[in-house]
């Protein structure tokens, strides 16, 4: 119900102040639908802030926090003397759209709808509080923070890190042990490396696990690598006992892709099967911010931070594009990894540590989980109550977390053939066999829907159903 609407004099903008959406978020919606639709040329001055405020009855600060999203977003451009205009040439996505962004993009070259995993909605990074924190970087860093760090990055991102993965994740990480990398994929080729060179010999993954990371990895690193079987709460503890490894890779908060939790039984026995054998556990805390159905499940590091090393990234978070990652080895593997660092590429960057370190100080990045937390779970909702209406006979799994659903396939229906039909329907998804280390397993589909509007998902879940009768026809 719009119960205290207003449109300023010459800006037609409705707000809504029982939606629940902030204020400035509405405004920015409505003026980048208006440029999308034509309705405000390229070239044409807005209100002054202060004008615009009067009309709509709120804040300056409001409209200036609209303006600055909406110039980095390329939407508009400030011009000297204050004035603020429809830039020139309009974003990419702006192009031939009037799409909220409330409801992102939602195909993928070749298909009618792309249910591709791993993706983050980069629509939503939180451009104006990032901006404040370059800001406050750039005006305040001393200028020797600019030169060359050791390895292991930034002492106040390691600081602002420790505080949140304490506080949040139930780590025991001190800011020494801290080393920061672009993201996932170096943090574990850093640690294989290590490993290796310290006598490892056999590494052990979950089975089913990503295939472009610790896979290839140990392999090209000359370790053999054994499948883990994994089951509805995770990694069979009991195979582990029997595969002779040197260090096992976990998701143990949200299994990939099966969404299965490592239960508290578990976790115990893998940590003491590290400690019988002198191993390493790496802990790739992998979608653990976004839950919607559980209670937060803490990290392994916690119970032994002298055999698990901890690993954690922004790219689900926030962006990918950002590259931000971040270790937590035991003490004693510190060093060797810093060092592994420097030999990669001489150390992150220190602005965008520095940024990252004082955007989590100020507490933006818990307040744009919290907002992004809805909006997922909005979009499973989505995914599920298609499910249910087009594919019941689908298991879904996995489903109280994460970015994505497992659903599991009735035993008459071939996975591979799934995949290939529904392709053929112009819809992009992925099986689980694929990222099978011995191959063996039920038939399952891996439907990713951080960046799909909740049309498109029921969209999607339709033409996979026009895809599966087929199927069951031929």
């Amino acid at each position: 119900m719009r119960t205290n609407s207003g449109s300023a004099e010459d800006l037609l903008i409705e707000l809504d102040r029982d939606a629940g959406v902030p204020l400035h978020r509405q405004i920015e919606a409505s003026i980048r639908a208006s440029i999308r639709a034509g309705r405000l040329r390229a070239g044409v001055s807005l209100p002054p802030t202060r004008t615009l405020a009067t009309g709509l009855g709120v804040s300056r600060g409001v409209i200036v926090e609209a303006y600055q999203q909406l110039v980095a977003e390329g939407y508009l451009a400030s011009r000297s003397g204050g004035y603020t205009q429809v830039a020139a040439s309009m974003p990419p996505a702006a192009a031939g759209s009037a799409a909220s962004t409330a409801q992102p993009a939602a195909r993928s070259v070749g298909f009618r709808v792309d249910f591709g995993y791993g993706r983050t909605d980069v629509s939503q990074f939180p451009r104006t509080a990032w901006l404040r924190s370059v800001r406050t970087v750039l005006t305040t860093t001393p200028n020797d923070r600019f030169a060359y760090l050791d390895g292991r990055g930034v002492p106040e991102l390691h600081e602002a890190l420790c505080d949140y993965l304490n506080r949040v994740r139930g780590t025991l990480a001190v800011p020494g042990n801290v080393v920061i990398c672009n993201g996932y994929g170096q943090g574990i080729a850093l640690l294989i490396q290590v490993l290796a060179r310290r006598g490892a010999r056999r590494i052990a993954l979950e089975d089913p696990s990503s295939d472009d990371d610790a896979r290839v990895l140990a392999g090209a690193a000359g370790l053999d690598v054994v499948g883990i079987p994994v089951g509805p709460d995770g990694v069979q503890v009991d195979a582990l006992h029997r595969a002779d490894a040197d260090a096992v890779v976990l998701t143990p908060s949200h299994q990939w892709p099966t969404g299965g939790v490592l239960s508290a039984a578990a976790r115990a026995e893998v940590i003491r099967w590290a400690k019988r054998r002198g191993a390493i556990v790496i802990e790739d805390d992998y979608d653990a911010e976004y839950r919607y159905d559980r209670s937060p499940v803490g990290a392994m590091q916690g119970l032994a931070p002298d055999h698990v090393v901890y690993c954690g990234t922004a790219s689900k978070t926030l962006a990918p594009g950002l590259r931000l990652g971040w270790l937590v080895p035991p003490a004693h593997l510190v060093t060797d990894v810093s060092t592994a660092k420097v030999l990669a590429d001489r150390g992150s960057s220190v602005i965008d540590q520095l940024t990252f370190a004082d955007f989590l100080a100020r507490g933006e990045f818990d307040r744009h989980l919290r907002r992004m937390r809805p909006v997922y779970r909005r979009r499973r909702d989505a995914l599920l109550d298609a499910l249910r209406t087009h594919l019941p006979d689908l298991e879904p799994a996995g489903i109280a977390a994460g970015q994505h659903v497992v659903a599991w396939l009735p035993p008459d229906l071939d996975e591979a053939a799934v995949v290939a039909a529904a392709a053929r329907h112009g819809l992009g998804i992925q099986g689980v066999g694929p990222f099978r280390i011995d191959g063996a397993g039920p038939g399952g589909l891996i439907f990713g829907y951080a960046i799909l509007g909740e049309r498109v998902i029921a969209e999607g879940v339709a033409l996979l159903a026009t895809a599966i009768r087929e199927v069951r026809r031929s």
